[in-house]
């Protein structure tokens, strides 16, 4: 542990817009949450030498008081060089769909997890942190299933995230997938609204499921039929998310009993045994956006990557 004197912290741009407590728990890593809530309460850490609440919300510019406090001295990670080289080969390899000052939104790969955690020492974001240091603030916007491809945002400035997860909330985004299911659609060529309430829970292992429930949470998918594929033993479709749970198109899908080729955790595997699907059929096409500095209107468009089989004449009218 090492403690450090009485420090003088100045907000910078891309810290803008936390609450202190969360910004102070981030700074003093390590630290108890008790004492930090304790320290704020008490009057010791100040904002522009005024008292301040847990809630407060920090500006750039501003400059925090904070008391000595004992912080873990940070730990050698083992292979840490590995890490970096590795973390720098992925940003080399990652498709960029977009980048401003304000926004980065990339081509996530089928097969890497966007963030470390379960065994998984790097994650997208910790590698895109580790390969830009001059970046002092990346966070993700949205998430994608490990084996889910397509388009992710991350925002470079706070102020970008928060507005962004306000857009989230408010509907203010459209979000598109393309799937491939099995079995024979009968929604006709409409759009179909599942709105299956869904509840998280833990395996006895641990691991994250998540299934239909009536005390869930209201969930909402819009698909549309786009094509048969595998010679009318599947379909290919587009989803739309008008709300964001873990899981939910591929949960909606097996549900209304069309699960998504090559989903290992809610799908079909002798149906999948008999096609031979390489990875999970799900894909993140097409994101519309309200840029959060500009405000103009933001479209995204991201083809399917090789390994995403269905049709090729189909493929060639979707694109």
């Amino acid at each position: 542990m090492t403690e450090l004197a009485v420090q003088l912290v100045t907000i910078s741009p891309e810290e803008e817009g936390q609450r202190l407590d969360n910004f102070l728990l981030k700074w003093a890593k390590g630290v108890p949450k008790s004492h930090i809530y304790r320290i704020i309460r008490s009057g010791e850490v100040r904002i522009n030498k005024k008292r301040a609440l847990v809630t407060s919300r920090i500006l750039s510019g501003d400059i925090i008081r904070i008391p000595p406090i004992r912080i873990a001295t940070p730990e050698i990670v083992p292979n840490a060089h590995k890490n970096t080289l590795n973390a720098i080969k992925i940003d080399k390899n990652l498709s960029i769909l977009h980048e401003d000052d304000h926004l980065l939104i990339v081509d996530k790969p089928s097969g890497l997890a966007v963030h470390g955690g379960s065994g998984i020492s790097l994650g997208l974001i910790e590698a895109l942190r580790e390969a830009r240091p001059e970046l002092k603030f990346l966070e993700l916007v949205h998430r994608l299933d490990r084996d889910t491809s397509g388009i992710l945002m991350l925002a470079k400035k706070r102020l970008c995230l928060t507005t962004l997860h306000e857009d989230i909330r408010e509907g203010r985004m459209d979000k598109r997938y393309l799937f491939v299911a099995h079995g024979d659609f009968d929604g006709g060529l409409g759009h179909v609204s599942l709105k299956y309430p869904l509840y998280k829970y833990l395996l006895p292992n641990g691991e994250r499921r998540v299934k239909v429930e009536d005390f869930g949470q209201a969930s909402l998918t819009t698909i549309k039929w786009l094509g048969s594929s595998f010679q009318g033993r599947c379909f290919v479709g587009e989803a739309q998310l008008k709300t964001g749970r873990t899981h939910q198109i591929r949960v909606h899908l097996q549900h209304h009993g069309y699960p998504i080729l090559g989903d290992d955790k809610y799908g079909d595997r002798l149906l999948d045994k008999a096609i031979g699907p390489k990875r999970l059929m799900l894909h993140a096409h097409r994101l519309v956006i309200t840029h959060p500095q500009t405000k103009e209107r933001l479209t995204i468009v991201c083809p399917t990557p090789v390994g995403f089989d269905f049709d090729r004449t189909l493929k060639q009218e979707l694109s």
